[in-house]
């Protein structure tokens, strides 16, 4: 479907660029991205998916809008304490562009529904804040062939990284898995809940904003991907780096005993 006037004009500075232009533009309207969490890393990430013009969006969160998450969760605002996370996503998506779609999804990702869920999307991208959604989700894109962009937050640290192991890398071997870079999540307990130890809340809105850029340069195809690549954003240090790692051959996924 082309782009419509009014889209043309909101899309101009897209437009423009060189490595997106209309086709690219034409891509992320047709494309169906799924979103696991509307808290500090989804707010930003939803923003800016639906400023780029994604076509579909889809958000699965089960929480509400508290008032000690207004620090970091830039989508929700005072008059939406209460209201389900979800609700109050779609209300300002449709507030910010009209010509995105958002299907709503008041659960909670779980290994039994994440497979279902993700099944109709083309793209993944997981901002939960904890390691038993983050397996169900990295499992599930696996077997549903779906790329995953994901990123996890500390204190005044972040991550962030590309999953595509569903495919084979231009050195012949298995893409990693997200269990190639973390085997086995860690005893319960031993990181503390983002309640507990706290986290800088405009930090939160850069590793949603990077994420919101990494799913758009999957979508359009431009760039380096950060497939096999781990970035590393120190808040403290206002330091970037990134690391590389590979596939592991003892993962369950894709393994050699898969």
């Amino acid at each position: 479907m082309p782009l419509t006037s009014d889209e043309i004009d909101r899309y101009a500075r897209h437009l423009v660029l060189r490595d997106v232009g209309g086709p690219g533009q034409l891509k992320l309207k047709a494309a169906r991205v799924l979103v696991i969490g509307a808290g500090g890393l989804g707010a930003p990430l939803i923003q800016y998916l639906a400023a780029a013009g994604i076509g579909t969006i889809g958000i699965v969160d089960d929480d509400a809008v508290s008032l000690s998450n207004l620090q970091r969760q830039v989508i929700h605002s005072t008059p939406d304490l209460g209201r389900s996370k979800v609700e109050s996503a779609v209300d300002a998506v449709g507030r910010l562009n009209p010509h995105v779609t958002v299907e709503p999804f008041p659960v909670r990702l779980t290994p039994a529904n994440a497979r279902d869920l993700m099944g109709r999307y083309d793209l993944v991208a997981d901002g939960s804040d904890n390691f038993e959604t983050r397996y169900a989700v990295s499992d599930a894109c696996f077997y549903e062939r779906k790329p995953l962009v994901t990123a996890a937050l500390g204190q005044f640290d972040g991550s962030l990284t590309t999953i595509r192991a569903h495919e084979i890398g231009q050195d012949g071997k298995p893409n990693p898995t997200y269990r190639c870079l973390f085997p086995s999540p860690p005893p319960p307990g031993a990181i503390p809940t983002c309640a507990e130890a706290g986290v800088l809340g405009a930090l939160v809105g850069v590793m949603g904003s990077l994420m919101a850029m990494e799913v758009i340069r999957e979508i359009v195809g431009f760039g380096e991907s950060l497939v096999g690549r781990l970035l590393m954003v120190d808040a403290r240090a206002m330091r970037f780096d990134t690391i590389r790692y590979g596939w592991d051959e003892a993962n369950p996924l894709n393994g050699s005993g898969a």
